[in-house]
């Protein structure tokens, strides 16, 4: 009894967490970006995937558990893509997205920033973003390449411009001390990453808001396309976007500013680079789970607050529609 209240049954393409609470939510991303996936061998995602193809066809062999099935889930899902069915590239995958982003979030918050080098960190990390996101996007519908590029050149435009602009504006306070210069330096990146990732989340989804998106019964059968849920979805991912960089890019420079000023750092200077690299993966890898459990992915709203040919075509009171990440 014990066993199963630990591991609940297997149910194919069902999140394995209970995704009302904010705890389950948390539990069933911790899983999607579990960094161990990137690890697994062709061998081993070959075998999972005929798991499942077995269970889905009811040749389960005997002795398979329900934990090695929710395991065997967790690993198709952090590596193929659910749309085209093909492997995401490692580096653009969720479970990649810490690893990979972390050198750029040690290099955006680098003390003493040139001008020339906040372009190339903030153009690095929006790069970086735009990779991801277009690696994870909704394939279910074409959506033109000219979208992609918009917003790519739409957020490392922002990015660059509102930190570069924010980097002169503090040079030119002259009433500043230099040290108060730097540590304000340090939080520069927070909004420009923020007014960026709202930008990049209005231009790639601007489709959505002229087109609408689907909404879903209880079912599960689609009851029509909504352009007020698509509302609902942007400004949603587009919180989680601000919130997402808020404790990234502004503990560790509160963290560091503290740890430098300790005698044992100020005399082994060589060890602020590595100390600051550990806090930075360490902020970057709590904060990413906790930021994109906000919202549910699969997020609902009641119909008399959509359009009436929605409220007209179901008899259920809230319907369902695919947030995003």
């Amino acid at each position: 009894m014990a066993e199963s209240a630990a591991c609940p049954a297997f149910q194919l393409g069902r999140p394995r967490y209970d995704q009302s609470s904010f705890l389950g939510r948390l539990r069933h991303f911790i899983d999607i970006i579990d960094p161990s996936t990137l690890f697994v061998s062709e061998k081993g995602l070959k075998e999972c995937i005929k798991l499942l193809d077995d269970y889905k066809d009811g040749k389960l062999p005997p002795g398979v558990s329900d934990l090695q099935l929710w395991e065997a889930q967790k690993i198709k899902q952090a590596i193929i893509h659910p749309d085209t069915g093909e492997k995401i590239f490692m580096p653009f995958r969720m479970s990649g997205y810490v690893p990979f982003g972390t050198p750029i979030v040690i290099g955006l918050l680098l003390p003493n920033q040139t001008v020339v080098s906040t372009i190339i960190w903030q153009w690095l990390n929006q790069s970086h973003n735009a990779c991801v996101n277009y690696a994870n996007r909704n394939a279910t519908k074409p959506t033109p390449t000219s979208k992609f590029l918009q917003g790519y050149v739409g957020a490392v435009t922002s990015a660059v411009s509102i930190a570069v602009g924010l980097n002169v504006l503090i040079q030119k306070a002259n009433k500043l001390s230099p040290a108060t210069r730097m540590i304000i330096q340090r939080f520069v990146p927070f909004p420009a990453v923020a007014c960026a990732n709202i930008c990049n989340v209005g231009l790639m989804r601007h489709n959505e808001l002229s087109e609408g998106i689907d909404v879903l019964d209880n079912n599960g059968n689609v009851v029509g396309s909504s352009k007020t849920a698509a509302k609902h979805a942007i400004m949603e991912t587009a919180f989680t976007r601000v919130v997402l960089p808020m404790p990234i890019f502004v503990l560790p420079p509160i963290i560091m500013s503290y740890l430098e000023r300790l005698r044992f750092l100020q005399s082994n200077r060589r060890l602020l680079l590595p100390i600051h690299s550990v806090v930075c993966l360490v902020t970057f890898g709590l904060s990413l789970p906790v930021a994109i459990s906000l919202f549910p992915q699969m997020s609902q709203i009641e119909v008399s607050r959509l359009e009436p040919e929605i409220a007209m075509a179901t008899d259920c009171k809230v319907v369902t529609y695919n947030k995003g990440l």
